[in-house]
């Protein structure tokens, strides 16, 4: 018998991309507030998180294994425009979501991120004192917090991930190949540094360390430090396109934006030594992202 998985936030775009993903492997289930999607081997429904009560119903009806809390606001200017929305939508919502779980013996998983730091240092660990610099990650930190105070036994996944887009919200590799695939000039900047990883290795291991009863923090990301504009490069390499239309900018010219930590960048040892695996590179990830719009799994996201 499949293991059943729901997803929270299920019309995002993480939770759309593992989703199908995973769809032939496990039960799926997307769970759904505002948005409603239909994905193939999906099943949706509406969920509701604003009680424990209310979230303990879905649990009832679909009896899920796992539960991968994907729902937040993860917009760093919206966080930091309306911190009352982005407590109740990372903290609230979350830790209720939690307390269902553990009420129910549901394992859960949290998706946590990588804008927990003050960017001080390259590849930050899991042990690392957290020190955020914007209401995003001040939210999502005190949510990982609260959650894992609800169960030791809960996974939080600290992350940066990209795939593809649908037609209401892109990733970050969408905006690159939309623009060089236009001949249009994209700007990226060359003075932040994460670790990205593909949605589908992200998946993978995730499944791994739930499969081996995983517990706690993991940050679950590429093996390569390197720039967003490096990226850009790395992504118009790959995919054959010009990349002289990639130019380098300093996020430090732009006074406009929230302030971010600089550097991103997370290892990913714990986990790789956990799952007895190499994650493998970032060529790699941008080839699966390229066969996945060969084998029209790109097609199927992007036509949600």
């Amino acid at each position: 018998m499949k293991k059943k998985i729901l997803f929270t936030g299920g019309s995002g775009l993480l939770a759309t991309n593992w989703a199908l993903a995973i769809a032939d492997e496990f039960e799926v289930f997307a769970g759904l507030h505002n948005k409603m999607i239909a994905l193939p081997g999906v099943e949706a429904l509406v969920i509701d998180m604003e009680s424990v009560e209310a979230f303990a119903e879905t649990l009832k009806v679909v009896h899920p294994d796992v539960v991968i809390h994907c729902a937040s606001l993860t917009t760093v200017e919206g966080c930091e425009s309306d911190p009352g929305l982005a407590e109740h939508t990372n903290i609230d919502l979350a830790v209720n979501v939690a307390l269902a779980c553990k009420q129910y013996n549901v394992r859960f998983v949290n998706i946590c991120t990588d804008h927990l730091f003050a960017g001080k240092k390259p590849l930050a660990t899991e042990s690392d004192p957290v020190e955020p610099l914007n209401e995003y990650g001040r939210t999502k930190a005190l949510a990982e917090q609260k959650i894992l105070e609800v169960s030791e036994d809960f996974l939080s996944i600290r992350t940066n991930f990209y795939g593809w887009g649908t037609t209401y919200r892109h990733s970050f590799s969408d905006s690159i190949l939309s623009a060089l695939r236009n001949g249009k000039n994209i700007s990226l900047f060359d003075d932040i540094h994460y670790t990205p990883v593909l949605i589908e290795t992200l998946a993978h291991v995730v499944m791994i360390l739930i499969e081996k009863n995983a517990k706690g923090i993991y940050n679950v990301v590429g093996n390569e430090r390197i720039s967003k504009y490096e990226f850009g490069m790395r992504v118009a390499s790959v995919f054959g396109l010009n990349d002289s239309l990639i130019t380098p900018s300093s996020f430090a010219d732009r006074k406009d934006l929230v302030q971010r930590p600089l550097d991103l960048s997370l290892s990913n040892k714990k986990a790789v030594a956990f799952v007895g695996a190499d994650f493998g590179n970032i060529d790699d990830d941008i080839r699966r992202l390229q066969k996945q719009e060969q084998d029209g799994f790109a097609n199927t996201i992007k036509n949600i």
